[in-house]
């Protein structure tokens, strides 16, 4: 999980100029009607979605690892359960880590849920309900280390944890020099078992599911860490009716019945909720995942390639997706490049000018940021897009400033008299470039085309960041659920050289056939 951009994100939500926290119901003894509530997103009266980052979020919200195309998760099934409560019907919505606040100031969805910490720096951005799940950190080791099972001990130590947590803050608090700080938590679990870390310390729910057989959990519960549903600052009316819908799944047990299915029922949860009762729900899910995740990630001839041919819908589908962006941002960036190259060498001074502008800010900007402002920046404006339409968009503008350059170079690359002789024929001057001047530096600069599309390919993992699933969002979704990289990487490495490979035989061949020899790269 980003946790550092999405502590970026919420800081700024809250400088947005939402209004002010305001109680919720049950702290007040109020219960809000539910047809009287306004829900982002909406698409009819009884549609509640809300927004997780489903990808490598185990027990959260996370994909079957027996089941791909099926969400699951201990968060999943609570919400499912809370939209039924209030006559909804719940719709899980995917967004990155890092986006999912954003997306709440862009009405995408009604709520979020991703185990997000009730911090007062997280409160001062968003709407909380009341905690859902009370849990605490605790200290993870290998198997042969001994003596590493307090704060104390760990002093010294390399400790591992994730960024922007309760458990960073107590590290840094204690050691702050031996401290590593990650984004994804199976990095932080595989550089433990891999000797670069002495020890993590982390969420006791993520630390029960990402431990394997030669982990242990040591030492006591450390500290104390709350998780809360988040609601835009201006929909107090929606968080006050989750909260009541929350105090009644504690009150009548729906709750601890949630939590034992996932092996997630605590002391502290029956400290924080009353519930002292002795539970006899079994820990369905819990052993599901176990047993699924043994066989799936055996390292046996035959489990290998059941978890491999099981891959391969999801890795067409990114392909797909990939590919389909990939082509309409191309097209976009030629026909765009095209008006630009023209403007900036035979445009009036103004035209010039602005085109000169655009490129010159395109150019030295990330592809990353303008994605981002084309995708949560242009609702401010009005300017509302899907995630795809905002991906072709931002790559087809981006690509449209290279593409103008390298038109550019192909138009001054035709002789002057070229324009003179078509003049003297008594073509007018756009006749001359339409039919003279294009058509020969379009030749010069179609090999140098080809090869900005296969750069193109690649630099579409970047639309992974607004929520579409492609080839490196795939990739990233499969290695972190199997912790199996290598297998999961040749293949996708081999999708993104199938989809690129027909391009490059072009490319070749066109500068085969047109004499000229390509630069490679133009960034």
């Amino acid at each position: 999980m980003k946790r550092v951009r999405f502590a970026l994100a919420l800081a700024l939500f809250g400088l947005w100029g939402m209004a002010g926290l305001s109680a919720p119901a049950w702290a007040e003894g109020g219960t809000p009607a539910v047809a009287s509530l306004r829900v982002p997103g909406a698409t009819d009266d009884r549609d509640l979605p809300w927004a997780s980052d489903g990808e490598a979020n185990v027990p959260y919200v996370f994909h079957d690892p027996a089941h791909e195309g099926r969400m699951t998760g201990f968060e999943y099934d609570l919400m499912q359960t809370i939209s039924a409560r209030m006559g909804r019907h719940g719709r899980f919505v995917q967004n990155g880590w890092d986006g999912l606040i954003p997306g709440l100031s862009r009405d995408l969805y009604a709520l979020v849920i991703d185990g997000i910490e009730m911090t007062p720096e997280h409160k001062a951005a968003v709407l909380f309900s009341r905690p859902y799940y009370v849990t605490v950190d605790r200290i993870v080791l290998r198997n042969d280390e001994k003596g590493l099972d307090t704060l104390d001990a760990l002093k010294g130590h390399v400790v591992g944890t994730i960024k922007s947590t309760a458990a960073e803050r107590l590290l840094l608090d204690h050691d702050p020099a031996n401290v590593r700080s990650y984004d994804e938590e199976t990095n932080l679990f595989s550089d433990l078992k891999n000797g670069r870390l002495d020890a993590i310390l982390i969420d006791e729910p993520i630390a029960l599911y990402y431990r394997s057989d030669d982990l242990k959990l040591v030492g006591p519960p450390i500290g104390r860490v709350a998780y809360g549903i988040a609601f835009p600052k201006n929909n107090p009316g929606l968080r006050d009716a989750v909260d009541s819908v929350l105090g009644d799944l504690m009150s009548d047990g729906t709750l601890h019945q949630i939590l034992a299915r996932w092996n997630l029922w605590t002391p502290q949860m029956a400290d924080y909720t009353g519930d002292q009762t002795l539970s006899t729900v079994q820990p369905t899910a819990w052993v599901d995942y176990r047993q699924t995740m043994e066989r799936m990630s055996g390292s046996s001839v035959q489990a290998m390639v059941h978890r491999y041919v099981s891959f391969l819908p999801l890795i067409g589908s990114g392909a797909l997706m990939t590919l389909g962006v990939s082509a309409l941002a191309m097209v976009l960036a030629v026909a765009m490049g095209l008006v630009l190259a023209l403007a900036r060498a035979y445009g009036v001074a103004p035209l010039r000018w602005l085109a000169g502008l655009y490129v010159e800010i395109v150019r030295g900007t990330p592809l990353l940021i303008q994605v981002l402002f084309i995708f949560y920046g242009l609702p401010a404006f009005g300017l509302r897009l899907s995630p795809f339409a905002a991906g072709v968009l931002s790559l087809g503008l981006n690509y449209a400033a290279y593409e103008a350059e390298n038109y550019r170079a192909g138009l001054l690359s035709v002789p002057r008299g070229q324009m003179e002789a078509a003049i003297a024929l008594n073509m007018t001057h756009m006749q001359a470039l339409r039919l003279v001047i294009v058509p020969q530096a379009f030749r010069t600069v179609v090999p140098v085309m080809t090869n900005d599309f296969i750069a193109l390919l690649k630099d579409s993992s970047l639309v992974s960041v607004i929520t579409l699933t492609e080839l490196s969002q795939t990739y990233i979704r499969l290695s972190s659920t199997y912790y199996d990289y290598i297998g999961t990487g040749l293949m996708v490495g081999l999708a993104y050289l199938l989809v690129g490979l027909p391009f490059v035989r072009l490319a070749r061949m066109a500068e085969k056939r047109m004499g000229r020899v390509v630069a490679k790269g133009h960034h």
